[in-house]
Parts: structure tokens; C-alpha cells; sequence
């Protein structure tokens, strides 16, 4: 997956920064896509939202356990041809990072945004790159190369996919609810052997395992009776994968829309309808003392058609990525383990699991102050625009520009809102 998430940018669940300029000036995602490599693994900008999501399990030659997340999201704010400069707001660009050290039991993570400007975060064919600052993937030679540094953490990792890419849901499009375009295009790398080096803390680490790559691109957003989702990722030792998420609507029902995908030894796709799985909360829950949400952290699987039947489980129940206001909500994304038979025979593997809208409804607030946002106006103003200011203070949202704006104020950007409870 990850959903169409209220016409958000991010989350992985993981989680999203929500905006909503016209959404004439982006197209919706409507069967019959085709999809073609290598430009798919690229940029979309005729649609709305797009994310790269990369997550993974990790070890090292002594046996220390990881899981990490790095995703890179754009959201398209405007399509304004007569805007031509560098600092027009055509795109904001997001990028959330973590480490999970599963055996000493700490979670990390950060989260950066820009707009593109000259080069500060892409998304590129020719250079075959996205980036955010000095986050990035690279595609070289066949392998994909991931960058991601932080204060007291980072990964250097080389991944090579082992299956060819998997395209979800039917027909060129992975639906979400039941009007025309509320779906996405989405495809993975079910199956990318990873190897590198990995830092947390003060220590350095050369790893090796396995990760996984998702990529959506869609406009819609989820219906209003939707309030989040679950979805995981599975890559058993049968070589074989699981992808499966369910919908939650707001009245505790689950959603006929949740969808899931089998991919085989040989790497072939086998769409799953919601009603092919049972994923389910087996008792067990974690409480985030940041934003007092309780998550499901022990879950029962079970695919029928397949003679699957998993228990999975963490050995780091806090892996929350707490968002900083209600602009980006909070989610949690982290590894995860599983235990289980496939036809009566025992199966093993691993994962990650991502859980949305256990603290509140994944909501659209930012498109209250996105709208009022002119780029010229800020430009000539520097950092005090006040349609924007004053857009944002109407909705309760404070914000303040990065800190290069107070070197740079011609080159303005946003890197913290948060949400004025006064």
C-alpha cells in the first residue's frame, strides 16, 4: 500500500502531511494504468500525492537485530504554469527516518521537509534519484542505494531486488473506497536483499537482511466514513510475500475496500479481495505515552486459500512516530516477526507493520491554510506572509520558517507547524 491518505503527504502511516489545492490540476487514478520501468520508480507529478517508502530487517554479524524506515513523499500543491521560479511552490517534499534497535530496545526517528528549490529535494529520472537534503536513493547498476543520517543515527545500504516489481489491486489500480479515483497506483519490491552499514547511537554496525519498497501515486483521498488503516508487510522463509491492509471506517467496521497481495516463489502476483484474509488484533496493545493511543501490537493472520495461518509480534512494542501536531498524524510503523504453518508445515519470517488513526481520525487540516499560501506575496515579504500567517493562526496552527530562513529569507520554507491548543 500505503492508502490514499486524505490527499495526504506522509505518513508509512507510516502518516501525512494533508494539503488540497484544486484537484482539477492533478489527474485520478483510474484503471487501465500501464506501468513501465524504470520511469515508474520516479517521479509522477500529474498526480497529487506520491510516496517512496522503504522498510527492512536488519542484522548484524552478531547477531543484533534492526528494523529501519526511510520515506520520501511529494505533495503537489500547484500546476500554475506562469510560476517559474526556483521558489515557486510547485511541490513539498517530506522524509521521515528510524531505526529500530530491536535487542536494545530504543527507537529513533526524525522528519525533514522542503520544497524542491534548486536541487534541495526531488525526485529525478535522469539523475535516477529521490532525495530530500542529504537523505537519498539512488538507482546504480541495478541496486538501489539508500542515505539517510541523523544526529546519533544513520543506514548506508546497498538493497537488490531479488523479484521483478509487483503491481497492486486490479487492473492498473489498488482502490480504496468506491467512488472512481479514490484509488492509487501502487506497485512494490517485495524482496530486496539489503547489505551496508548501520550507526545508532555511537556505535557502527555492518548489516545485512532484507527490505521491502512500496511506491503509490494517486489525487483522491479516503472516503469521509474512513478513520485509518493497518497494513503490513510479510516476507516469509518459503521465499514467498504477504501484503495485506484493512480499512477501519469511523463506526468499528472494517472496510469491504481492504485489499491484500500474495506474491509467489517466482515472483508472480495474486490479488487478495478483503474477504480472502483475516487480520486481526490478538489482545495485546501498547500505549504511546506521547499521544495516549493504545495500538494492537500482537496480531492473528490467516489466508485460507493459502493454508496461511501467523501470529506476528514485536520485540519493540515503541516504534510511534509521534507527529508534532495534527497536520502530520501519528502513526506507528515498526518490525515485526512471525510465527506460523502454511498448510499444516511450519512457516517463519518477518516484516513491518503499520497502524494509522488510533489517536484520531486521519483528517485534512492544512488545506484550511494551503490555499491562502502565495508564493510571490512570501517572496517579497520574506518570512512574514501574512495571508499565510494569518491562515494558520485562524486554524490554530503556529509555524516557524527553518532556521536557514534567518540567513536566507528569500528562500523560505517550512520545516515545524504545530497546533496552538490556546
Amino acid at each position: 500500500m500505503r492508502i490514499s491518505r486524505n490527499s495526504a503527504v506522509a505518513i508509512g502511516c507510516a502518516l501525512i502531511l494533508t494539503l488540497q489545492p484544486a484537484l482539477a490540476q492533478f489527474k485520478p487514478a483510474l484503471p487501465g494504468y500501464h506501468y513501465e520501468f524504470p520511469r515508474d520508480f520516479f517521479s509522477h507529478p500529474e498526480f497529487q500525492t506520491e510516496w517512496w517508502y522503504y522498510t527492512g530487517n536488519l542484522q548484524a554479524a552478531d547477531g543484533h537485530k534492526f528494523g529501519f524506515e526511510l520515506t520520501f513523499f511529494r505533495e503537489g500543491v500547484s500546476r500554475d504554469a506562469s510560476k517559474t521560479s526556483s521558489w515557486d511552490v510547485r511541490d513539498l517534499y517530506l522524509a521521515h527516518f528510524a531505526v529500530s534497535d530491536l535487542d536494545g530496545k530504543s527507537f529513533f526517528h526524525t522528519e525533514r521537509s522542503n520544497r524542491s528549490g534548486p536541487g534541495i529535494a526531488g525526485a529525478d529520472s535522469a539523475q535516477r534519484k529521490v532525495w530530500n537534503g542529504n537523505w537519498n536513493v539512488v538507482w546504480i547498476n541495478g541496486q538501489e542505494n539508500l542515505t539517510a543520517i541523523a544526529d546519533n543515527f544513520a543506514i548506508r545500504l546497498s538493497l537488490q531486488s531479488e523479484k521483478p516489481p509487483v503491481m497492486h489491486g486490479v487492473n492498473g489500480v489498488s482502490q480504496k473506497s468506491e467512488a472512481a479515483g479514490r484509488a492509487s497506483h501502487y506497485f512494490s519490491e517485495t524482496r530486496l536483499r539489503a547489505s551496508g552499514s548501520l550507526q545508532a547511537d555511537s556505535r557502527k554496525y555492518d548489516v545485512a537482511g532484507l527490505a521491502w519498497m512500496d511506491h503509490e501515486f494517486f489525487t483522491e483521498q479516503l472516503a469521509t466514513d474512513q478513520a485509518g488503516w493497518d497494513w503490513l508487510s510479510v516476507q516469509l522463509e518459503d521465499k514467498t510475500e504477504l501484503m495485506l491492509f484493512r480499512i477501519r471506517r469511523k463506526n468499528g467496521s472494517i472496510d469491504p475496500f481492504s485489499s491484500g497481495t500474495f506474491v509467489d516463489r517466482q515472483g508472480l502476483a495474486h490479488h487478495l479481495r478483503g474477504n480472502d484474509f483475516q487480520l486481526e488484533p490478538a489482545g495485546e496493545t501498547w500505549r504511546s505515552p506521547a499521544t495516549n493511543a493504545s495500538y494492537p501490537i500482537r496480531w492473528k493472520i490467516r489466508v485460507p486459500v493459502l493454508g496461511i495461518t501467523l501470529d506476528a509480534a514485536t520485540p519493540l512494542p515503541a516504534q510511534e512516530f509521534a507527529g508534532n501536531s495534527r497536520l502530520v498524524p501519528s502513526y506507528r510503523e515498526g518490525a515485526i516477526f512471525l510465527d506460523g504453518t502454511k498448510f499444516g508445515a511450519p512457516l517463519r519470517g518477518s516484516g513491518y507493520l503499520e497502524m494509522t488513526g488510533y489517536d484520531h481520525p486521519v483528517q485534512n487540516t492544512l488545506a484550511l491554510v494551503v490555499p491562502q499560501f502565495t508564493p510571490a506575496d512570501y517572496r517579497s515579504r520574506g518570512v512574514k506572509n501574512e495571508p499565510f500567517w494569518v491562515a494558520a493562526r485562524t486554524a490554530g496552527i503556529s509555524c516557524r520558517p527553518d532556521s536557514v530562513l534567518k540567513k536566507q529569507p528569500q528562500a523560505p520554507a517550512f520545516r515545524a507547524c504545530s497546533v496552538n491548543d490556546g
